[in-house]
Formats: C-alpha cells, structure tokens, sequence
C-alpha cells in the first residue's frame, strides 16, 4: 500500500498516509524524503521554483517561500499565500448540474401546527438581555432531563452578552433580535418563554413587533421588574414553563418527507485529512440530501476565502453570485479595518494537522456542499427560503455560525473534524464526523461517522450514504453522540459586530 496520497494529478505535493523519515522514498515520489513529515502533512512530488505556484486537489494552496525539492515537507516555512487572481478563476454557472431527484427517504419527524417539521421538541427560554441570563438559567434548571414526560427533549436556556449597552437601533441589536426571532420561530421548539430586565435596549414588546411575532399560547414573555424582582420572576417562569411542558407532552412524531430535513454544515479542528475524507462524504451526504428535496445551508465565509471560485461556479445566477461576492468584500474591508488577515484563520490545531493556508483549508470546507447548485446566498440568521443548497454569512467560530443557521432554520447539523471538536448545538442535534481512524477510535464517545474508510478503497458514495442514513436516524429521535453527553447548552453565539456605547 502506498505511504502517500495523490489526489489530483496536477497536484504538485502528496499526503502523507503515515509519518514518513528523512531518507523514506514512498512510492509515488521521484526522490527520497528530505525531511520528516507527519501524517496528513504535504511531501513535495514536484520541484516548484522560489515565488511559483502550489497546488493540491488540482487547485492552487499558495506561492512557494522559497524553492522546492522534491521530498520536501511542505509547510508554513515554504509555502505562502497567493493573490486572489492566481489559478482561480470564478466563471459564474459554468458548473451548475441539477441533481436527478430522488424519492423514497423518511424521518419520523414532529409536525407543528403551521406545518413546520421539527426533529427534537424542546421549550426554549429566551433572553432579551445579558440581565436576565441568571433568572432564565434558574427557570430552566428547574426542569432536569431526567424530571421531564417521555416526548419532551429539555427546557433550555439561550443567554448571551448582548440586549443592552447600546443604541436600541444598533446593528447588533437589530441581528440580536433577528437572531432570536430565528430561535422563536424554530419547529424544534414546542413553545418559548421570552426573560427580560425591563429597561434594556432590546425591548421585547419593540423586537416583537419588528420581527413579526405576536404573545401567545406558545410564545410567553415576562420581565423581571413586572415580576417584582429575581425569586418572584424565577417562580412565575418555572409556572409558565410547567405549563409548556405539560402541553408539549403531547406532540407525537410521524414519518415525513427527508424534505423536510434543513442541515447546517460545520467543520471545525480541521486536519490534513478534513479535505480528503469528512468533507466531501459529507457533500455527497448533502447531494442525497438535495436529491430529495431537501435543503442544506454551507456558512463560515472567512473559511471560503480562496475557494469561492468553486461556489461562484456553481452559483443558479448571476444575482446569487453577485450576494456571494459582495459578502466576501465585506469581509475584506472587516479584515482592513481591524488590521486583520484572513489568512490567519487556520487555528494552531490546523497547522499541526497538516493544513497550511487558508487556500487550502476553504477548498476542504467547500467540499462539505457536495456538487449541488448554490441557489441562494442569505445574511445571518437569515430566514432560509430557497431550496436546496444555500449559503448563509457568518463568522469562521463554529457556535456563532451554528447559532446563525440554526436562526435560519436549520433542524439539524452535521460536522467534521480532524482534531476533535466536542460541539453540540440544541435545539438541533450535532451529528459528529471524523477524518481518520485514530480520532474516530480515540474520541469515539463523541464521533458519530468515522470517514476515513475512504483512505483504505471504500467509496465516497458509501460513506456519504452512511451519513444520510444517520442524519435520518437522529432526525428521527436517536440521540447523537453530543447529545447523549448533554451538549449544547453553552454554544448560543449571536454575532457581535458592532459597538459600545
């Protein structure tokens, strides 16, 4: 068995399948190794000239620092970033290939009243204000997993930072509320008790009213100073949410359409391997998924910096191409303005897991949206209309994106990693994927998918049909792995762009 993959023909490094030492001559090389290189690391299989261009999955990862032999690890210390011009050319559409539909996949899922499908039935306590974070917690705590009726997947408390110290027109105010209007709207939730202060900038009766939502039987809402003070405001919640809890005892699950299912895709401690293996079973994952109707939302746009191109190809038109660049130029000015490089987000677990530039990491992360037409790009916590794949603006830190598409409306999430991400994010359920067989052994009380059988000959296809069947599984009532660890209290993440006054 070769010691080294080679994923595109044109590539001009390989990855090393095991750690290799100064002297090695795997096969697939011209020379011998000239220096160690670790497992999911790059080996040079062609000599690049000082200042000429790198490639890996026939795309371009960066400019050579200096030259390159053969055998070379290729690494921070030779490889940089290249401009946005180099080998990366952005023709809109060319790429489209509608997917044949498919029909058949079910999920017992929870129908809401408006027809909405849930996969979990949670009572959400949401906070207007970072004030009213200790009395939410409190109501929620009052009601354990263990003390609840079957049917009932928790009462849980969103708090957060923001809601206060600014303008009550502020930017961050105005995403804070839709933010939460997301969450109130979410069919994973049975009901929602709205905590606030009473004086804060974000004032529930205003955000109401701006988002379109209205008090009711299934939307409640108190404040702390109406309550008379922190005892009575905890007492009079834990009354309203044994209400809740009383009446989402009832909701049944029943088959429905996988067209239903609306997927979040996430990735985080990425590896060398994140690339080769998660990512792309998760696209071909997402690909079933679109065939049957239904819908997935790719985010994290720092982390498509360099690979939009593949987007852009596949882009339904040219206005949806046009909403995707405008949203990167926004981040290149962000990034000026807080004297910040977008190459600096591969993280240091990144950089020991063999991943270089950014270049390299968004052309992985791009695989997780599979081959399917990109047919909308929306704003965070944006309510997500268009079927199919979508892509949602968010910041590269996987709560503050999760808790976007969550917003948006995705009932379910899946994420790679290479390093081992613990993440969980209710009210929809975390189905984990690892890259490789050491964290996929190592970490298993937290990996659902073990991806990295595609190192060893099994087909993508199959691997990416084994994620379908499990995101069917858990969307259907099996507890993932997060999950059945009781994650996903601590991961609500509004975006903060703004400032303080």
């Amino acid at each position: 068995m070769s010691r080294v993959l080679i994923l595109n023909p044109a590539d001009d490094v390989a990855i090393a399948l095991d750690d290799i030492a100064v002297g090695d001559t795997p096969e697939g090389l011209d020379a011998p190794a000239r220096a160690a290189v670790a497992t999911g690391h790059k080996i040079a299989r062609r000599a690049v000239e000082a200042g000429g261009l790198v490639r890996r999955y026939g795309q371009v990862i960066g400019r050579a620092r200096a030259a390159i032999a053969v055998g070379d690890h290729v690494h921070v210390h030779n490889l940089a970033m290249a401009m946005a011009e180099d080998g990366r050319e952005a023709e809109v559409g060319v790429d489209v290939k509608p997917l044949e539909a498919l029909s058949g996949a079910t999920f017992n899922g929870i129908v809401r009243a408006d027809d909405r499908v849930g996969t979990r039935n949670y009572i959400g306590v949401l906070t207007s204000v970072n004030c009213s974070a200790t009395v939410a917690r409190r109501i929620a705590d009052a009601f354990p997993d263990s003390a609840l009726p079957q049917g009932v997947d928790g009462v849980v408390a969103f708090t957060h930072q923001g809601g206060c110290g600014g303008s009550s027109l502020s930017s961050d105010t105005t995403l804070l509320q839709r933010t939460l209007a997301g969450y109130a709207r979410h069919p994973n939730f049975h009901s929602i008790l709205i905590v606030g202060l009473g004086c804060e900038a974000n004032q529930i009766p205003a955000w109401l009213a701006n988002e379109g939502l209205e008090a009711g039987p299934s939307l409640r809402a108190l404040t702390i100073q109406e309550a008379g003070g922190t005892a009575r405001a905890i007492e009079a919640g834990i009354e309203v949410v044994r209400e809740l809890v009383s009446e989402a005892a009832k909701v049944q699950r029943q088959p429905v359409s996988a067209a239903h299912l609306t997927v979040g895709l996430q990735c985080g401690g990425s590896d060398g391997w994140s690339g080769v293996t998660a990512n792309p079973a998760l696209g071909a994952a997402v690909d079933l998924l679109v065939a049957h109707g239904g819908s997935a939302m790719l985010s994290e746009t720092p982390e498509i910096w360099g690979a939009e191109h593949l987007l852009l190809r596949r882009a339904a038109s040219q206005a949806v191409a046009d909403r995707l660049n405008a949203r990167l130029e926004w981040w290149r000015a962000y990034a000026d303005k807080h004297g910040m490089e977008l190459n600096n987000n591969p993280s240091p677990g990144n950089l020991k897991g063999g991943l270089t530039t950014i270049l390299e990491k968004s052309l992985g992360a791009v695989a997780k949206s599979g081959s399917t037409p990109l047919n909308d790009v929306i704003g965070y916590a944006e309510p997500l209309t268009a079927r199919g794949l979508s892509f949602m603006d968010s910041p590269g830190y996987d709560p503050c994106s999760a808790t976007g598409q969550i917003a948006s409306g995705a009932n379910l999430i899946v994420f790679t990693t290479g390093r081992g991400s613990v993440f969980g994010a209710k009210p929809a359920p975390s189905i984990k994927v690892a890259s490789n067989a050491k964290l996929a052994s190592w970490m298993d009380e937290d990996m659902d998918i073990d991806a990295s059988p595609v190192l060893t000959g099994a087909p993508m296809e199959d691997v990416g049909r084994a994620i379908f069947e499990r995101m069917l599984a858990v969307a259907s009532g099996e507890p993932s792995k997060s999950e059945a660890l009781g994650i996903g209290d601590n991961e609500f993440v509004p975006w903060q762009v703004g400032a303080y006054l």
